[in-house]
């Protein structure tokens, strides 16, 4: 049963903890990313077989296996994955940068933008393999101009990696994609092996492997973000439905036993509600017993005075999705500040975010959303500064330049500006 509680009489620690404890894995991904170093695709071979179950022949999905997936997939589907590109698209073009320039007596400064060359995404693959992280990850590499995309994703037992993965990859635009999955697939795009062509960036979500493995390579490579597990907090008043919001609520508790499911409400018979409406209706989700999990560890119905309180709440938390089911709920959008992700009204689910409306659902989780942002375009470019001065522009700055260097005790710096407003230069 989710925990009902009273913000006012509460303890503190009990509404802002979390029960996740990731375990410490540091020496066992370290090992993995070693032997991946070392061994190159010799030991990509060996882990798969190791982890995923299957020996295989080739790293690489051939073009002929891309196309054969996509043809084999239900036509109605391809055409969902077409209609959420197509969304995706259409909100992260928005996001693309063109640099600027300033030029003013004889100075020139700018910004030039240039897409990240080399990009790896990966896709995780178990139970529910996740086209729609595909779309997610692919696409605003593509809308940067990386010009070249590469996926990491683990097989199956079978020796084939999942039709919709390969149909989303396609639709996205991925240049080339791998059977390898876990640690190793992270530590091959950041290293590089004698068929996985070493990567500048890597985005892609994943369990505690995939995150340690990030977290070790980075700086070497970029990394969109080190995530942890999932979180939906739910704002809502006496207006909202509680089938719809324990709907939502158990909507995150699927994905993951640690994934953490919270309502903040001004109304307690709503908050009674929910919670014998989500026990109904654990007993006919498949996942059930994931979601269950979920919800007695990390689940909880928080009562608020007011719902300016659980706004207060929710910017504490900073969730990776906030909801806001309540009447008029555009008037409190300017006071929410910490959120991954905003579904603003009654009739936008957090699913509806995490396929097809077009912003990323890729967020930061863990309270970084108080600082960090969703994956965007930004991600897969870099930002360089251009400076030009002519001659006499230097000049009318030199004194300026050289007092800075000389406070500091840089004698070179100043000199490097001196030398040059000199009558006689020295050679």
């Amino acid at each position: 049963m989710i925990k009902v509680l009273k913000y006012k009489d509460t303890p503190e620690n009990e509404i802002f903890s979390n029960e996740y404890a990731a375990a410490d894995i540091s020496g066992r991904v370290a090992e993995i990313i070693a032997r991946v170093r070392k061994d190159g695709d010799a030991a990509l071979f060996e882990l798969t077989e190791k982890f995923d179950g299957v020996r295989l022949d080739s790293l690489e999905v051939s073009g002929a296996e891309t196309e054969e997936a996509a043809a084999s997939l239900d036509p109605d589907f391809l055409g969902v994955l077409e209609r959420a590109a197509g969304n995706i698209r259409a909100y992260h073009k928005n996001q693309i940068r063109k640099g600027f320039r300033i030029e003013k007596d004889g100075i020139v400064l700018g910004q030039k933008v240039t897409p990240i060359e080399r990009v790896g995404v990966y896709v995780p693959g178990g139970t529910a393999p996740l086209a729609s992280s595909v779309l997610m990850n692919i696409i605003p590499a593509k809308l940067a101009g990386c010009p070249s995309i590469i996926m990491c994703t683990p097989p199956g037992r079978d020796g084939k990696v999942n039709p919709a993965i390969l149909a989303a990859a396609k639709i996205a635009g991925a240049d080339r994609i791998f059977k390898v999955g876990g640690a190793q697939a992270i530590a091959a795009m950041a290293y590089g092996t004698e068929t996985i062509p070493a990567v500048y960036m890597i985005a892609g979500p994943g369990r505690d492997f995939i995150a340690e493995a990030k977290r070790q390579v980075f700086g070497k490579v970029a990394v969109d973000m080190i995530a942890g597990p999932s979180e939906i907090l739910i704002i809502a008043d006496k207006t909202a439905n509680p089938a719809h919001v324990a709907a939502d609520l158990l909507s995150q508790a699927e994905h993951d036993r640690l994934a953490a499911s919270i309502l903040v409400t001004d109304s307690e018979e709503l908050a009674g509600r929910v919670a014998e409406e989500i026990e109904r209706q654990l007993e006919v989700l498949p996942r059930q017993e994931t979601a269950r999990a979920s919800i007695e560890k990390n689940g909880k119905i928080i009562i608020t005075e007011n719902i300016e309180e659980a706004i207060e709440i929710a910017n504490r938390i900073a969730p990776e999705h906030l909801e806001v089911c309540v009447d008029e709920p555009m008037r409190y959008l300017d006071s929410i500040q910490n959120a991954g992700s905003i579904f603003l009204g009654k009739y936008c689910p957090e699913a509806l975010g995490d396929y097809y409306a077009g912003p990323n659902h890729t967020l930061p989780t863990g309270g970084t959303a108080k600082f960090s942002s969703s994956l965007s375009v930004d991600n897969y470019v870099k930002k360089s500064s251009y400076i030009y001065y002519t001659e006499e522009a230097l000049r009318e700055a030199a004194v300026d330049v050289a007092a800075f260097a000389w406070r500091e005790e840089l004698a070179g710096h100043a000199r490097s500006i001196t030398i040059r407003c000199e009558d006689n230069p020295e050679n």
